[in-house]
């Protein structure tokens, strides 16, 4: 029998396919800087570590769509987003599924721009600017560390692509 005689492949109907397709988790957050090159944090209300502005991405929804969402949600922001910084893939963890988990810029503000932010759904307790050592104090070290690629992605102009916050590229 010659690859052109084989036998046919079965082809999985549509819904049987993506069901059997890898779920992953998504989420998006946004790097405001200042000045000085330090990062803005928020404190939530329902955790103890301090986290960028950001969250999961919904059904039908663009990871894009999810950073701008959430300024509008958690600080009371209409800012548009801007590029994308960081790619990160995230193995499972803390019976979380893996997932990607991207940042996008959102620009620098000033600390006036910090003290006119409302926190309308009071899921944010504070807001303000941490040099990256700082915030290393403040976040989880997977933050920590794609915080410190988002930067350089800003620095150098690029895409970073990372692995548990590590840059692969």
């Amino acid at each position: 029998m010659t690859t052109s005689e084989s036998a046919p492949t079965a082809v999985l109907p549509v819904a049987q396919y993506v069901a059997g397709l890898a779920r992953k988790r998504m989420a998006a957050g946004v790097l405001f800087r200042d000045e000085q090159g330090r990062v803005l944090l928020v404190e939530p209300s329902y955790k103890p570590n301090w986290e960028i502005p950001g969250g999961a991405v919904e059904a039908d929804e663009s990871p894009w769509a999810t950073a701008s969402r959430e300024l509008a949600e958690e600080l009371g922001l209409g800012h548009p987003v801007g590029r994308l910084l960081v790619v990160d893939y995230v193995r499972p963890q803390d019976s979380r599924p893996e997932g990607v988990v991207m940042v996008f810029d959102g620009g620098v503000l000033n600390e006036t721009d910090v003290v006119g932010m409302v926190f309308p759904d009071a899921e944010i307790l504070s807001a303000g600017f941490h040099t990256l050592a700082d915030a290393r104090d403040k976040v989880k070290p997977l933050l920590a560390d794609r915080l410190a690629a988002a930067l350089e992605a800003v620095e150098q102009g690029v895409t970073v692509l990372c692995e548990q916050g590590q840059r692969i590229a």
